[in-house]
């Protein structure tokens, strides 16, 4: 692993250990550096904002391709909601519980409500960027991808809340509802 990923790995680690430990709002990006063993210019050479340690999504370019790789003759909502779902059925335990950790953290922090929104937009421009290498026009495309994904996103909040749903069944259930099941 090169040096670059084991410094941005060792930052999401020690953030989710500080904000688990201190909550969010408590938790500064001093202790976080220090933690990782970095200076806090380092930090924001990885990560813009203390807000983005937490919502990084290593899964936009794992979506956009499934999307992309999708037969040509599907509609924008079941080529999203089906390449979405491939990708998901892969992710395994230890993703899982760092992602429900990751959105009770949000949950609970007043100052982070509305941040998944904030950060969509680069994973809705992902997909849209599939969409229209399938041919879709710009507006369809933007409009079928921000709805996916505010839907998700909203399944994945309230998976995070709760202690009896598995994460495949508030996905799929999520995904089902969009494409239309």
């Amino acid at each position: 692993m090169e040096r670059r990923t084991r410094t941005h790995e060792a930052l999401r680690r020690a953030a989710a250990e500080l904000f688990a430990e201190q909550g969010y709002d408590t938790a500064t990006t001093a202790q976080i550096a220090e933690r990782a063993g970095v200076s806090e210019m380092t930090l924001f050479r990885h990560f813009s904002t203390k807000e983005k340690l937490l919502l990084a999504d290593p899964f936009d370019p794992l979506m956009a391709e499934a999307v992309r790789a999708r037969p040509a003759h599907e509609p924008a909502m079941t080529a999203l909601t089906d390449g979405i779902r491939q990708v998901w059925v892969q992710v395994d335990a230890e993703t899982t519980r760092m992602l429900r950790d990751q959105l009770r953290i949000i949950a609970r922090a007043p100052t982070l409500h509305g941040a998944i929104e904030r950060n969509s937009d680069e994973t809705v421009a992902a997909l849209v960027a599939a969409l229209r290498v399938r041919g879709v026009e710009e507006t369809p495309a933007r409009v079928a991808a921000a709805a996916v994904i505010a839907g998700l996103s909203t399944a994945l909040l309230e998976w995070a809340r709760s202690e009896h749903t598995p994460v495949d069944v508030a996905i799929a259930s999520a995904l089902d509802l969009l494409g239309g099941g």
